[in-house]
C-alpha cells in the first residue's frame, strides 16, 4: 500500500468507528465521479468487519478475507501462522492441530488453525509474562 493509501485507510477507520459509537442500523453511501450511486444499508456486523479491515490496513498489515470453513495446506497455514512448514507437519503430527490427508497432503481446517494461532498467543503471552518476573526478581532494569 502506498503512504496515501494508509492514511486514507487509517481516516475511513476513524470516521466507521465514530458512527458505529453513535448508531445501530448504518446507512452509508458509496459514490461515483458523477454520485449517481444510491446509498446502501449495511448491517452493523459488516460496518465493523470493514473498520477492523480498515484499522489493519492504516497499521501497513495485509489483510485476507476467508471463509472459515475453507482447509488450508501445511505451506498456507505455515504463512497464516508465521512458521515454517515442517513446525506446522510436526505439530499436526503430535496431534494439536487436527488435519486430513489428501493424497499426499495435509489438509487443516481454517477454523483449526484459527484456533491455534489463539492458544500461541496466549502462551507466547504468558511467557512474555514469566521473563519479566525473572528479570524483575534478578533485579536486571530493562
Amino acid at each position: 500500500m502506498t503512504p496515501d493509501e494508509v492514511e486514507l485507510a487509517g481516516s475511513a477507520h476513524e470516521s466507521i468507528g465514530r458512527c458505529l459509537d453513535r448508531v445501530r442500523a448504518v446507512t452509508i453511501s458509496v459514490t461515483d465521479d458523477n454520485g449517481n450511486l444510491p446509498p446502501i444499508e449495511v448491517p452493523v456486523a459488516a460496518l465493523q468487519f470493514i473498520g477492523e479491515m480498515l484499522g489493519a490496513m492504516s497499521q501497513g498489515k495485509a489483510v485476507t478475507v476467508m471463509s472459515d470453513d475453507r482447509e488450508m495446506t501445511t505451506a498456507e497455514a505455515a504463512r497464516f501462522l508465521n512458521v515454517s512448514r515442517q513446525f506446522v507437519v510436526r505439530v499436526m503430527e503430535a496431534g494439536s492441530i487436527p488435519f486430513r490427508q489428501a493424497g499426499a497432503h495435509r489438509l487443516a481446517d481454517f477454523e483449526d488453525l484459527a484456533r491455534y494461532r489463539r492458544q500461541m498467543a496466549v502462551r507466547q503471552e504468558g511467557a512474555l509474562e514469566q521473563l519479566a518476573d525473572d528479570a524483575q526478581e534478578l533485579g536486571l532494569d530493562y
